[in-house]
């Protein structure tokens, strides 16, 4: 029995639905497209790159070139830039753009006073109040500052290091003053890739753990005496009288 020739209208239907699924088909040699970043997904991987080390005091941030970076519009690199200088994280140069900010000798002891006159005042409350949920956190946290510290990982343990004081202001409960301590630990990171004194450890290893433990022993007077101690000596361990500077790859940074 001899098949019959499929009709030409039918084969017209099924050659378009056979195009279109061609066309809906993804190509397994075009790479997957990077899902664009929001300002302030920039912002974070910015910070990020202050806090490890990665983009120094000084640095220009170019806005084309971060644009090209991020896949995004150089209006979102405009906007992003314009938080971090709200923050004081970055400084916008008239004609000149957007630099890391760089904190004078001046500025880098203005930053400690404040944190000296705010975080004994947050430990102690947070000492006096703190579930057992929140000094879990602390000690999970300093656990990680040592895993960082016995593989050598100097970028983790400043990131660390800061989230460690930024644990604490959130638990105080005082959503003024965690934002105020979030721009000031910022400032202290730059403060210590500016003026960071050769072979001194700008975070003495086991202070955080002794704080974390004054905590959890609801010892209130003991926490922020040993927080004050602990702010001594990492300003203590910086030479505030020189700062280095060096031009940065960007793409490299953020490739």
């Amino acid at each position: 029995m001899m098949n019959r020739p499929e009709p030409a209208a039918k084969r017209l239907r099924r050659s378009s639905q056979e195009l279109r699924d061609t066309t809906r088909r993804p190509s397994s040699k075009t790479p997957p497209k990077r899902p664009r970043l929001s300002i302030d997904g920039i912002y974070q991987r910015v910070l990020t790159a202050i806090l490890e080390h990665q983009l120094p005091p000084g640095t220009q941030l170019v806005e084309e070139r971060l644009a090209s970076v991020f896949g995004v519009s150089r209006t979102k690199i405009r906007q992003a830039l314009a938080r971090l200088a709200h923050d004081g994280i970055v400084t916008v140069v008239p004609n000149r753009g957007a630099f890391v900010s760089s904190p004078t000798v001046d500025e880098a002891r203005q930053v400690f006073e404040a944190r000296r006159l705010i975080e004994p005042s947050l430990v102690e409350r947070v000492a006096r109040s703190a579930t057992a949920a929140q000094t879990a956190r602390l000690r999970e946290h300093v656990a990680l500052e040592s895993a960082a510290r016995a593989a050598g990982d100097k970028r983790s343990i400043i990131r660390l290091s800061g989230e460690f004081h930024q644990i604490i202001a959130e638990a105080a409960g005082n959503s003024f003053l965690a934002r105020a301590m979030r721009e000031l630990e910022t400032l202290t990171c730059l403060v210590i890739i500016l003026y960071d004194a050769p072979n001194v450890p700008s975070c003495p290893y086991h202070e955080h753990s002794d704080i974390t433990d004054a905590i959890g022993a609801r010892d209130a007077v003991r926490a922020a005496a040993l927080m004050l101690e602990h702010l001594n000596h990492v300003e203590s361990s910086l030479d505030l009288r020189h700062a280095v500077a060096g031009d940065i790859d960007l793409e490299a940074v953020f490739s």
